[in-house]
């Protein structure tokens, strides 16, 4: 848990600091609002969800926000041959992008997911049976992108991202679990890429010029 606090309060802390570096103070035109899809397909599983967003360009580098997230999650062979499991995932986020150059970005985006599971056994199972669950979790992805058409002046533009999430719970929707046939408590739990593409939308820019 300490570490989670940490991460979010680096967060606000980069933030701060980054904002007192403006000294014309808030601009209202630097708001943005947007969000973008994910979609994933790797070893039997499927991961279809959104992400809105609603952020502020601190400067001409770097992007900040708050974000909305929800997926579904589908998986089948997940403890033995047949079986299914099905997620719904919601949780809010905080998000920071920064731009090295103007058409490519590192993004990091904290959440918290709550999660309701629901396990479906193979058909004849004698090892397993079906069952529902609720709980929460917390992912840090981390990855990059590239953004189409970002110009000087302009916060809209369109852009692709691929990230993973580096904490690896297990109860995670991006990452893959594995296990051993022959004993079930044994499990290897692997990132997965998560491909983001979406736009943002500058708010109060008016008419371009």
């Amino acid at each position: 848990m300490k570490k989670y606090a940490f991460t979010c309060l680096l967060f606000l802390t980069m933030v701060n600091w980054l904002w007192a570096q403006d000294e014309k103070g808030f601009k209202k035109e630097n708001l943005f609002a947007g969000g973008s899809f994910t979609v994933s397909f790797f070893n039997r599983q499927t991961l279809l969800g959104a992400d809105p967003m609603f952020g502020y360009k601190i400067a001409n580098w770097v992007d900040a926000g708050l974000a909305f997230n929800f997926l579904y999650n589908g998986a089948r062979d997940y403890y033995e041959f047949s079986d299914k499991v099905r997620e719904t995932v919601y949780g809010p986020g905080v998000f920071t992008r920064l731009y090295p150059v103007r058409f490519l970005f590192v993004q990091g985006q904290f959440e918290h997911n709550f999660i309701t599971q629901k396990y479906i056994a193979a058909p004849g199972s004698v090892n397993y049976i079906d069952d529902k669950f609720k709980t929460g979790v917390n992912s840090l992805l981390i990855g990059g992108g590239f953004a189409q058409g970002r110009e000087p002046g302009s916060n809209s533009f369109y852009y692709i991202s691929v990230m993973v999430d580096v904490l690896k719970n297990f109860y995670s929707p991006y990452v893959n679990v594995a296990y051993n046939p022959n004993n079930p408590s044994q499990q290897r739990i692997t990132m997965a890429p998560i491909i983001r593409a979406g736009i943002n939308i500058a708010l109060f820019q008016g008419r371009r010029r």
